[in-house]
């Protein structure tokens, strides 16, 4: 097993097989100490945070799969806070593709002169490149093609994937009495034909929910689905 890639929030082992094994770590994305999703540089360690988020993962990522949605999930081990996934390849050097139901995060402190708080939003698809130094900036359809990181016709397949997966994890939350108000995802192609499936994870730092009006921590949220 081999170290291929430390991230923020995992690191990435090549395994023999050629799957990779993801290592779940506590620490968070956030900024001067407070948790946020939307942001770029790890914020803060949550002890228990690598767990709580592969338990998460683990629970969509099977729903997923039972409804035929394509991801990169083989397995999950939450004792050692492992996953194992299928080697994908990346949209250039990488994107975040976010599902917005409410105008929250950056979506409200870019768009604050034209919405409030809240504002209903349905199923809002944005995408933004994966340059911390350029603070994630958001990018177009045409500038996707154009800069030969992801085509049209597959840009329609991100964008259908993006919102059928939020409208899983919408509903499977709606079931707890939690509203989403926006969930941020990872895509990549796997295999000969370059099949576009669902990467990373699906936890509670990368969403916003809330449950009576109240935001619910990564953890809190884990704890729900026990």
């Amino acid at each position: 097993m081999k170290l291929t890639y430390t991230g923020k929030t995992k690191d990435v082992y090549t395994l023999e097989d050629g799957n990779y094994l993801l290592k779940f770590k506590d620490d968070v994305t956030g900024e001067n100490g407070v948790f946020d999703p939307g942001a770029n540089t790890v914020g803060l360690t949550i002890e228990g945070a690598g767990r709580a988020g592969l338990r998460l993962t683990k629970f969509f990522f099977e729903i997923l799969k039972e409804k035929g949605i394509p991801t990169h999930y083989v397995d999950a081990n939450i004792e050692e806070a492992t996953m194992t996934v299928k080697p994908a390849e990346l949209f250039g050097k990488g994107l975040e593709v976010i599902c917005r139901y409410r105008a929250d995060g950056s979506f409200l402190r870019r768009y604050g002169l034209y919405t409030e708080a809240g504002q209903a939003l349905d199923a809002f698809v944005e995408v933004t490149l994966k340059d911390d130094g350029r603070q994630d900036p958001p990018i177009s359809e045409d500038a996707l093609d154009m800069l030969g990181i992801l085509s049209k016709d597959e840009y329609k397949v991100l964008k259908g994937l993006t919102q059928q997966i939020g409208n899983v994890v919408k509903e499977e939350l709606a079931k707890k009495g939690i509203e989403l108000h926006d969930i941020k995802f990872e895509f990549g192609r796997v295999g000969e034909n370059k099949q576009i499936v669902l990467i990373d994870e699906i936890s509670g730092g990368n969403m916003r929910a809330y449950k009576d009006g109240e935001y619910i921590e990564p953890l809190d949220l884990e704890k729900m689905f026990q």
